[in-house]
């Protein structure tokens, strides 16, 4: 199992940040990484997302959607192919803190596969670390775009 991580603390309500974070068709605006996304954060459903790892063409795949908790969490599992190759669990969640949020993406990457895309996922990672930051600025107002 390898795991992709970044996470940002938002001077933002947590209502807030689960407000940027779950409407799905505004991610082609403001989303760095994850850069067309669809569907609806309901158990069972599957979503439509477009990742853009840098450096690399984007790839598109139909996660489902494992766990919802309103207003804190969504984790979905997402596949290449058949299980086992490439499996990803994602979680997007939303902490409260002191006078803001704390945002976190996380992926829990298995399969035979992950040994030998180590580029992808180093790029991945940074994809994470940017969108986390995007996050950050689009729940606080200080977008550029």
């Amino acid at each position: 199992m390898r795991a992709l991580d970044a996470s940002a603390d938002i001077a933002a309500p947590p209502e807030r940040v689960w407000e940027v974070i779950s409407d799905l068709p505004a991610y082609t605006r403001w989303n760095p990484f994850i850069v067309r996304a669809g569907g609806e954060f309901a158990v069972g459903s599957r979503l439509h997302v477009t990742i853009a790892a840098p450096g690399h063409r984007p790839v598109t795949f139909r996660p489902r959607v494992l766990e919802v908790e309103p207003g804190r969490s969504v984790t979905w599992l997402g596949r290449t192919l058949l299980p086992g190759l490439f499996d990803g669990h994602h979680t997007l969640s939303v902490t409260p803190t002191n006078g803001g949020a704390r945002f976190r993406t996380r992926e829990e990457v298995t399969g035979i596969l992950v040994p030998v895309l180590g580029g992808i996922m180093r790029d991945s990672q940074r994809g994470f670390e940017l969108m986390a930051a995007a996050v950050k600025a689009r729940a606080e107002g200080q977008e550029t775009a």
